[in-house]
């Protein structure tokens, strides 16, 4: 411990020091050493230590900081800011109209930055189109932007980035901005190597009539749109994608069919493999055309989707045999279930190489997940939520077929304390199992399968319990301190973890005769550790007013 103070208190002042001076380091009643420290740039300075480190290993040393560190070192001396200049690979700057004449002098001092990103609320003027423009003449080695909040940035100034034509370019993301279709599409047209673009709140482009228009085909291959509206704007873009692996598209309102329908056939490079439909109006025409035109898809995400049904799903099934991950949230925005137990049995009729499925809203059924069992081996990770078709004993035949289960979620499902022991019994190649909202399960499950299967990670919602006095951590803490004191009663530790238990339960019997109502709450995890802390900051208030009055003279 000493020699790690004296190591720290030697590296606080060294960078602390000035240029050329000397250092003092003692440590207690030791004897101080003084060392000579000279300038990170003069000849002398045999004291200062990093002068031995090459270039290359500070470097590395500052790329385990955090962004603040960094800055402060880069303040030291001009070694260290040379270093730090050089090295830079992320930089992250507010976008404001002030920024513009000094943002040309930044981007030479960190020439070797690859990704960019420039923020601004929209409450304020962000920077011009001039300034967007001379990004890629002074970052040649930019490879991804991001432009948050630049709401005065239009199309001119997109087109004028667009015409240096940045070679090393491959991702791009634009949120909240104020350019339209004209920038957009010069953007995608002239930087020939863009392969990922993210879309988001651009209210200046949903606002446009007609669809975008490309003359020739681009390389796009992840595109990500969130909170537009014009579904038709992207039909084009779709069409001219002949590279699109990934499709995202979240909290979008209007008819996404078509534009699903106007996926490419597949093309030289294969077809799309991801495709994420979050809270958007879409129906089986769509899941229709994902079937046709993505043979090759191995990931499917739906979740809200308005208007699909069984017989859309099965189409999936029936083309789409190397599906790997399948998300699936049944619940629409009018609160009706759209696909039920038959889409999720032809599904696992059909893709054998699944490996994760996560069922929401689904009233799955035996059925189904015998199938699954017997046709899906390589399925390791599973959450079941929000049905009340999976009860103990569909978890204990979960828990007996599924032998490559490492993953288990259950969440709001009627299960109890039958379920989870037969989880424990059950399952042998599990790994973590999480259990969140369900009423029915008690804490003495959760120590019993916590002892029985000490390599399993449990983890359960606090919110799913009901809080009666000191509530789940205080029984938590109890069990692993009876397991500490090795639960014998020959043992001094098994007698003192007696005598704590039954001090608790006199305070909380005490506690229980003063105010005999029980409050149970049942909520998300963020919710139930605020309520917790509230509830327990209530009974230790409750407990000292009691204790006061009990002590004070009459």
């Amino acid at each position: 411990m000493g020699q790690a103070a004296s190591s720290s208190s030697f590296c606080t002042a060294l960078a602390s020091a000035d240029v050329s001076g000397n250092v003092e380091v003692g440590c207690g009643s030791s004897s101080t050493t003084r060392w000579r420290v000279g300038g990170c740039g003069g000849g002398g300075g045999d004291g200062d230590l990093t002068l031995w480190l090459p270039d290359e290993c500070l470097a590395a040393v500052f790329g385990k900081l955090g962004c603040h560190e960094r800055n402060a070192c880069s303040l030291v001396c001009r070694r260290w800011r040379a270093v730090d200049s050089k090295s830079r690979q992320r930089l992250v700057l507010l976008a404001r109209s002030e920024a513009s004449p000094f943002l040309p002098a930044l981007l030479c001092r960190f020439s070797s930055v690859s990704v960019l990103s420039l923020k601004c609320s929209r409450k304020f003027v962000s920077i011009d189109d001039q300034a967007l423009a001379r990004i890629p003449t002074l970052l040649a080695s930019l490879k991804k932007l991001k432009l948050k909040g630049c709401i005065d940035v239009t199309d001119d100034g997109l087109h004028a980035f667009s015409l240096h034509r940045p070679p090393l370019l491959t991702k791009l993301s634009f949120a909240s901005c104020g350019f339209g279709a004209g920038g957009l599409v010069s953007v995608i047209s002239n930087c020939p190597s863009l392969q990922d673009l993210t879309l988001k709140r651009l209210r200046k482009l949903d606002a446009q009539n007609a669809p975008l228009s490309f003359d020739r085909r681009h390389h796009l291959e992840r595109l990500c749109i969130k909170d537009l509206h014009n579904a038709r704007l992207f039909i084009p873009l779709l069409a001219a994608a002949k590279s699109l692996k990934a499709l995202i598209v979240c909290r979008s309102s209007g008819n996404w069919d078509p534009l699903l329908e106007s996926l490419p056939q597949g093309g030289e490079t294969g077809s799309v493999t991801e495709i994420q439909m979050e809270n958007v109006q879409m129906g089986d025409p769509g899941l229709v055309a994902i079937a046709a035109s993505c043979p090759d898809l191995e990931v499917l995400y739906l979740s809200r989707a308005s208007d699909c049904t069984d017989d859309g799903v099965s189409a999936i099934a029936n083309s789409c045999r190397k599906l790997r991950k399948l998300h699936i949230d049944a619940s629409s925005r009018f609160g009706s279930r759209t696909i039920g137990d038959d889409g999720v049995l032809s599904i696992a009729t059909r893709c054998a190489n699944l490996q994760e499925v996560v069922l929401m809203g689904i009233p799955a059924t035996v059925g189904s997940f015998n199938v699954l069992a017997s046709n899906c081996p390589a399925l390791e990770r599973m959450a079941i939520c929000n049905t009340d078709t999976v009860g103990d004993s569909e978890l204990a035949f979960i828990a007996a077929k599924f032998t490559a289960l490492k993953k288990l979620c259950i969440k709001n499902c009627p299960i109890s304390d039958i379920g989870v022991k037969s989880v424990g019994e059950g399952c042998p190649s599990l790994v973590k199992l999480k259990v969140k909202r369900c009423r029915g399960v008690t804490q003495a499950s959760v120590c019993q399968l916590k002892l029985q299967r000490c390599s399993v990670v449990v983890s359960i919602d606090a919110g799913s319990m009901i809080f009666e006095g000191e509530g789940m951590a205080m029984a938590m803490a109890e069990e692993e301190t009876g397991t500490a004191g090795g639960g014998g009663a020959e043992g001094g530790g098994g007698e003192r973890t007696r005598g704590r238990r039954n001090n608790r339960r006199r305070s909380t019997s005490t506690s229980t005769n003063t105010n005999t109502t029980t409050t149970n709450v049942v909520c998300s995890s963020r919710g139930a550790l605020l309520l917790r802390s509230k509830f327990e900051n209530a009974l230790s208030l409750n407990r000292r007013s009691s204790s006061s009055s009990i002590h004070a003279p009459r």
